[in-house]
C-alpha cells in the first residue's frame, strides 16, 4: 500500500492497498485497511501524523514494515519501467527484497514522534537565535523572549524523551550510567543518546554502525561524506562534544563514542530498537 495526502477527491488522495498487485482498494485511514492478527503490512513510509493509526494497527497483532530508504523504491520502479503512481508503487514494493524493509513497534513510533516535535522546535530555536543576534533594540528584546520560551519547551520535551526512552529501551539507562551523563546539566547529552539508541542497532558490527551514521564513508561520485541520516550524525556529534567537554571534535572521537555505546549494550546483553 502507498501513503498519499488526503486532500481533493481523486484516488491518489486515499491510501491505496493491495494483496496481489492486481486488485486495488481504497481506505480513508490506515485503520480501515482490513488486516488482522498475524498479517503483514508493508508500506513505503510512515508519516509522523499517522502515528496513532499505525499504533492501532500494531495493537491488532499486525506486523508493520516500511522501506528503510525511499530511493530504493525509485530505483526499483525505474528498473521495472513503471511510471510513478500509487498502484505502481505497490507493484514495485512487491518486487523489493524483504531485507530492505524495517519492522517497527509501538515503542519506536512513540519515540520517533517525540523527536519530530523536538526537531521542529530546535529548527525554530536556531532560526530565531540567528535573527536575534542580527537584531537590535525592541525587536531584539521580543526575539529574546521568544527564544527563552522555545528553550523551555525544548527542555520539557527533552525530559519526556529521556523518560519514555528509559521505559521503552531497557539498555538506555545502563548506557547513560556507563557514559556518566546522568546529571541535571547533561539533559541534552541524554537526548542525543536516546536518538541514537532509537534508530541504531548497537548490536551490529562497528563498521555497519559507522557506515549508517556516515562516519568515514565517502560517496565516490561527489567525494562528500555519505550519510544516511543527518539527524543521527548530528546527534552523535552533540553527544561526543558533551562527553569530550569541547566543541571541536574529530571523527575518531565520534568513533570512540560509538564503541563505548556498543560495548555497554553488548555487555549488558539488553535489546535495543532494531535499525
Amino acid at each position: 500500500m502507498a501513503n498519499k495526502k488526503r486532500s481533493g477527491k481523486n484516488d491518489e488522495n486515499y491510501h491505496i492497498y493491495s494483496v496481489d498487485g492486481e486488485n486495488f482498494h481504497k481506505a480513508c485511514k490506515i485503520t480501515d485497511i482490513p488486516v488482522e492478527h498475524g498479517d503483514e503490512l508493508y508500506v513505503d513510509t510512515i508519516p509522523v501524523e499517522l502515528t496513532d493509526e499505525f499504533i492501532e494497527v500494531l495493537r491488532r497483532g499486525v506486523k508493520v514494515l516500511y522501506l528503510r530508504r525511499l530511493n530504493i523504491l525509485a530505483k526499483k520502479r525505474e528498473e521495472l519501467g513503471l511510471s510513478k503512481t500509487s498502484r505502481n508503487d505497490i507493484r514495485t514494493m512487491m518486487a523489493i527484497e524483504p531485507k530492505w524493509f524495517r519492522e517497527v513497534d509501538e515503542d519506536y513510533l512513540v519515540i520517533r514522534r517525540l523527536f519530530s516535535d523536538y526537531r521542529s522546535l530546535l529548527k525554530s530555536y536556531v532560526s530565531l537565535t540567528n535573527r536575534m543576534k542580527a537584531s537590535s533594540g525592541v525587536g531584539r528584546d521580543v526575539l529574546k523572549d521568544a527564544v527563552k520560551s522555545l528553550e523551555e519547551q525544548m527542555n520539557a520535551i527533552a525530559e519526556i524523551i529521556t523518560s519514555e526512552t528509559s521505559k521503552r529501551i531497557p539498555a538506555y539507562s545502563r548506557v547513560v550510567e556507563t557514559l556518566g551523563i546522568g546529571g541535571d546539566n547533561r539533559l541534552m547529552a541524554r537526548v542525543a543518546l536516546a536518538e541514537l539508541m532509537t534508530y541504531v542497532d548497537f548490536r551490529k558490527g562497528i563498521r555497519k554502525i559507522k557506515d549508517y551514521v556516515g562516519l568515514y564513508k565517502v560517496d565516490r561520485k561527489s567525494g562528500k561524506p555519505k550519510i544516511f541520516s543527518r539527524h543521527l550524525r548530528r546527534a552523535l556529534q552533540r553527544l561526543t562534544m558533551a562527553l569530550k567537554g569541547r566543541q571541536i571534535i574529530k571523527a575518531k572521537d565520534e568513533e570512540q563514542t560509538i564503541r563505548r555505546i556498543r560495548e555497554a549494550v553488548r555487555r549488558e546483553r539488553l535489546e535495543v530498537i532494531p535499525a
